[in-house]
This record gives structure tokens, C-alpha cells and sequence, in this order.
């Protein structure tokens, strides 16, 4: 099979027309209708509104990308820049990607598991998985004049902005749901950004941001710069296939918002596959995880249709509480497709799964991986997987964001005097030998 058909067979449509420099890229095109667009500053096909992707002139990318000259790049999601949408010359960044990918056998066990791997983003340099995409949108922004950079946050994504503007020596403006945990965007303004509280829930701030990003000449990493933004969750996708020694698993696990880091999965599989990258002609199944107090997609998923109706999201696990995603109903149809399911847990059972991965991996997670550790438990439970297959699962924030969501759960027991028989006495109500 030729190059151009094997990349049409997985969806990936190969490019028309040389151009996009270094950069290998050649526009924008809709992911709904296939229509062309100049790379530009817009994330909206304007024919039938549906959302734009980073097309790139993948025959070119396949001269020039080998796993040698990756292996030989930094140690930073850079490492992918040629699979990137950012041209030439020096980029901002704090050293983000490349993150541990952890052969969890201690949750292995607990779970019935054999061959089951985490990547651990909570090491990034904000502690989550969004400096991948504001690294590559920023850099893009800035590559395009842009001065301003701005957001809707639920707090990880406005972090990570502000950390990344500072660093930029620009402007950073970003708005946020008002009832947002403190501590989730107390490091925003230490970083200098300017933060606008909004009433009302996540969604409410991201319609007025799309406004916002009509009227003002500021790049919105995750409206109009979003095409760009989103290309930075593939790289989550190709470290794990490198730091499995250029495999795919057999399945994979990821926490659903947007549902735009799981259509970017499903996209970097594909590339890895078509550039000869991989060994795998196959893709993985594709599984999301989602919080039962937001979880449209796995009620579409469930109903065995693909329409995605909003809901008003009411869960802990905030960073994910997106009642009308917009790539949700390109996420039943991954899922489907490739055998995955879409699940969802219980506010009771996130907290488990927090409880869990700390005290198996010593890996303290915010309450979205909390979600995707507690839907790990339940398809393990339900026979999901056999002994031998491989499934990851991504660990997209670190726990120290979520903190109210753990209040009282783990109490201290009263002060001690600071005698030795205080000690034993305490360590034999304890039942420690």
C-alpha cells in the first residue's frame, strides 16, 4: 500500500501542496467537512463550523523523521517538533514533556493487571499535562506577533499560561469559573497574570472568551490559537510509544473534558503508524474516563447514539467538568471504532482512585486522575482485559491542585506528649509493630 493511501486509510488526509517551511505545515482542515484553510488564527471551519486541524505535508515529514534523529533531540516534547506546528528559530519553554512513563506494578496487582503503564504528567513543570499545549500554542502565537495571550480555565490550563507568558516576557490575561478553588489558581498570579473571575460555570467562561477572541487581537490558546494548542497533547502519544520501545498498547485510558487530548491521541497513533514509526499496523482501542456528575459523553456513548446533550456539571473533579464538549461526540465515535468504551464513576470512587494510585505508586494525583484510576478499577473488575495486553493510562495533574478535594479525609489523631510510651501507646492503637 503507498504511503498516500496508507494515510487516507486511518483518516489522516496526506497534504495537496508543498509549503509551511520547517514546519511541514500546509493549513487547516476541517475535521467534519475536509475543507482547506490558511493556517491562521481561527479554529472554526467557515462552511459548516466545525473544528479545524493542523494539516502537514506528511510525505516530507517521512524524509526527514526517523527514530534516530527523535532519539537524538532534546529531552523535551521538542524532541517531536518536526510532528509540530512550529517553525524555526528559538523557542520559550521550561523543559515540559518527556515525563516518566511508570510500569505501574503495585496497581498493577491491586487491579488484576500484568502489563499496566502510567505517564505521569504531574511532573511537568506546572504539574499537569497543559504545558504540552500551551508550549506549542504559545510558541506558534509568538511566531505570529502575537503580545497577548489569553484563556478559559478551570485553574491547570491558566497555570500554565501565566508560567509560560512570564517566561515569554509577554501579557497574560485569563478567566476563570469564580468559584474556582483557591489554591488552583493561587500560582497564576504569582506568575504575574492578570485573572478575571466570572459567574458561572466553565462553559459560561468559555463562550464569553470565544467573544472576547472576535474582538480583541489576543490568542486564546484553547478558541482561536486551538488548533495549534491541541496539536500538543500528541506528544503525550509519542513519548509513550518511545518509552515503550516504539509500540502501541493495546488500549489506552484517558480522562475526557473537551475530548480534544483524546481525539489528539487517536491523531499522533495514527502518524506514528503511517511514518513507519511504530512496528503496530494497529491502532489502539481508546478509552475515555469521565466523572459521573459530568459525564455526556459516556451517557452518549452509553445510549448507543453519538449525539452529546450538555449537562450542568456537578463533581469534584473540575478540571474536567465540561458540560458541552465540543470534540464529544468525535469521542464516542474513536471509541467505538476502535473497541474502547467511554465509562464513568462516582464522586466516592474518585476519591478511591486518588486514595489508590498514592498508596500503590506513590503518585499523588488531582481528582481528574482520580477518575482515571477509578475507572480502571471498574473495567478491570469487569474483566476488561486479559493477562497479557498492555493498557497506559494517562496522569494528566498533580494532587497538590485539588487539595479541598481531600479535606478531612485522612485526619491526624491527636498530638502525642513527647515521651516514648506515648509513642508505643499510640503505634499499638495503630497496630503497628
Amino acid at each position: 500500500m503507498s504511503t498516500t493511501n496508507t494515510l487516507r486509510s486511518v483518516g489522516i488526509a496526506t497534504a495537496v501542496t508543498d509549503g509551511g517551511g520547517a514546519t511541514h505545515v500546509t493549513g487547516l482542515r476541517c475535521r467534519a467537512c475536509g475543507h482547506e484553510h490558511e493556517a491562521s488564527a481561527t479554529h472554526l471551519c467557515e462552511l459548516c463550523f466545525g473544528p479545524l486541524e493542523v494539516a502537514y505535508d506528511y510525505h516530507a515529514i517521512a524524509r526527514r523523521v526517523s527514530r534516530a534523529q527523535i532519539e537524538s533531540g532534546p529531552p523535551t516534547l521538542w524532541r517531536y517538533r518536526d510532528l509540530l506546528p512550529v517553525g524555526d528559530g528559538e523557542l520559550v519553554s521550561l523543559g515540559e514533556g518527556f515525563t516518566p512513563l511508570v510500569h505501574a506494578r503495585n496497581l498493577a496487582a491491586e487491579l488484576g493487571l500484568r502489563n499496566l503503564h502510567l505517564k505521569n504528567d504531574t511532573v511537568n513543570p506546572t504539574n499537569s499535562f497543559k504545558d504540552r499545549v500551551v508550549a506549542v500554542a504559545l510558541n506558534w502565537a509568538l511566531q505570529q506577533g502575537y503580545s497577548t495571550i489569553a484563556c478559559a480555565s478551570t485553574g491547570n490550563l491558566a497555570n500554565s499560561v501565566a508560567a509560560y507568558a512570564a517566561r515569554a516576557g509577554i501579557r497574560a490575561v485569563v478567566f476563570i469559573p469564580a468559584d474556582l478553588e483557591p489554591q488552583k489558581i493561587a500560582a497564576t498570579t504569582v506568575f504575574g497574570a492578570e485573572v478575571i473571575p466570572v459567574a458561572g460555570t466553565y462553559d459560561d467562561v468559555n463562550r464569553l472568551c470565544a467573544e472576547l477572541a472576535d474582538d480583541l487581537d489576543w490568542g486564546f490558546c484553547n478558541i482561536n490559537l486551538r488548533p495549534y494548542y491541541s496539536e500538543g497533547s500528541k506528544t503525550l502519544t509519542f513519548e509513550m510509544a518511545e518509552q515503550l520501545g516504539w509500540r502501541l498498547p493495546d488500549e489506552i485510558v484517558v480522562p475526557v473534558a473537551s475530548g480534544c487530548q483524546f481525539v489528539k491521541h487517536r491523531k499522533a497513533a495514527a502518524e506514528l503508524v503511517n511514518l513507519g514509526l511504530v512496528a503496530d499496523r494497529r491502532l489502539p482501542r481508546f478509552t475515555g474516563a469521565q466523572a459521573l456528575g459530568c459525564s455526556p459523553v459516556a451517557a452518549a456513548f452509553d445510549s448507543g447514539g453519538e449525539a452529546v446533550h450538555p449537562v450542568r456539571p456537578d463533581t469534584i473533579a473540575r478540571s474536567i467538568a465540561i458540560g458541552n464538549p465540543s470534540d464529544g461526540a468525535d469521542v464516542v465515535r474513536i471509541a467505538r471504532r476502535t473497541g474502547g468504551v467511554v465509562a464513568s464513576v462516582t464522586e466516592e470512587e474518585i476519591l478511591e482512585g486518588i486514595d489508590l494510585l498514592a498508596r500503590t505508586e506513590g503518585i499523588f494525583t488531582e481528582t481528574a486522575g482520580g477518575v482515571t484510576v477509578a475507572v480502571l478499577r471498574k473495567l478491570a473488575a469487569a474483566g476488561r482485559w486479559r493477562g497479557d495486553e498492555t493498557v497506559v493510562a494517562f496522569i494528566t495533574g498533580h494532587g497538590l491542585k485539588t487539595l479541598d478535594a481531600i479535606a478531612g479525609r485522612h485526619p491526624l489523631g491527636e498530638a502525642i506528649l513527647p515521651q516514648r510510651r506515648s509513642v508505643y501507646g499510640r503505634l499499638e492503637e495503630l497496630g503497628v509493630s
